[in-house]
């Protein structure tokens, strides 16, 4: 099955997603003009910077929330689902049930889930701090900052979606633990990071011009209309940022990260693991080691238990 394809089949969960996002835009966007409403009170720009500040405060909190507790549990679903369309060519009929039932199996709670997800991401982040280390050593050459400056962009917008891919891979193997395939799932990545990258680099451009315009746009029709009511144009920019995010993260995230997931699944059955490179990985990463570790101490007390 075709990422498009994957993509189209699954479109529940962007939609799922885009809801999600317009609830915390409206809460956010009317919490926003009653802070600033009671800010003015005060007949003071002070005021309204205090306001806007307990503001953003507030929406951060909100955010984390939804993020961890709810968006998690999407994104969760969205992998799974993904990851049984691209292995087996099919869907069940019922994708949420399905998606609840596997990731409820497979993680237990949110907590676990959220714990493997930041472990991953901590490991596949090395490949960007690898290329920043290479920008400090030529840096001073002339026109190189810039090409490695570039090229670090690319790797950490392409970067965003391997811990997806790595996640998906624990559905995959249901025979072990989640930590411990998560951290196969690592290591299948850095040994066949440079197709997978190569994969990406055509959609990552896509997705660079469509989050600009993402942007963009909003910006535009929010500055006219506030400039109609007399309002700060920094409102219109913070609004629009907003809604670039919940675009950008319910549309071309989801796509990018179907787009990888395809690659990653194409190449993950047929991949050898070379042992050597869960000790490379974790004299590289605190945060592999912490995962690899906690494979295999679950291993460990499953073997016990089978025992």
């Amino acid at each position: 099955m075709k990422a498009t394809d994957v993509y189209l089949k699954t479109m529940k969960f962007v939609w799922l997603k885009l809801a999600l996002g317009g609830v915390i835009f409206l809460i956010s966007a009317i919490t926003m003009f009653l802070f600033l409403w009671i800010g003015s009170l005060s007949g003071s720009g002070g005021g309204v910077a205090i306001a806007l500040c307990l503001w953003a405060i507030l929406i951060g909190g909100v955010f984390t929330f939804a993020e961890r507790y709810i968006g998690y549990m999407l994104k969760a679903g969205h992998v799974a689902m993904v990851t049984t369309a691209v292995t087996t060519g099919t869907l069940p009929e019922n994708q949420l049930e399905a998606a609840k039932s596997m990731v409820k199996e497979r993680f237990a709670t949110a907590n676990v889930y959220f714990v493997v997800d930041r472990l991953v991401s901590g490991a596949v982040s090395q490949l960007q701090r690898g290329l920043q280390k290479v920008e400090d050593l030529l840096g001073k050459i002339p026109g190189v900052s810039v090409i490695v400056s570039f090229a670090q962009l690319f790797v950490h917008i392409a970067l965003n979606y391997i811990d997806e891919c790595c996640l998906g891979y624990t559905f995959l193997h249901r025979e072990q633990s989640a930590f411990k395939s998560a951290a196969d799932g690592v290591v299948i990545y850095f040994q066949n990071w440079k197709t997978l990258l190569k994969n990406a680099a055509v959609t990552t451009l896509i997705v660079m011009g469509i989050s600009l315009v993402a942007w963009l746009l909003p910006f535009l029709i929010f500055a006219g209309l506030f400039a109609l009511l007399h309002i700060h144009w920094i409102f219109a920019f913070i609004l629009a940022l907003m809604v670039a995010v919940i675009i950008k993260s319910s549309f071309v995230d989801s796509y990018m990260m179907v787009k990888m997931m395809v690659s990653y699944m194409q190449v993950a059955p047929s991949t050898e693991i070379t042992f050597d490179l869960y000790d490379k990985l974790c004299k590289l990463s605190a945060k592999f080691r912490n995962l690899f570790n906690k494979g295999q101490q679950e291993q460990q007390q499953y073997g016990n238990a089978q025992m």
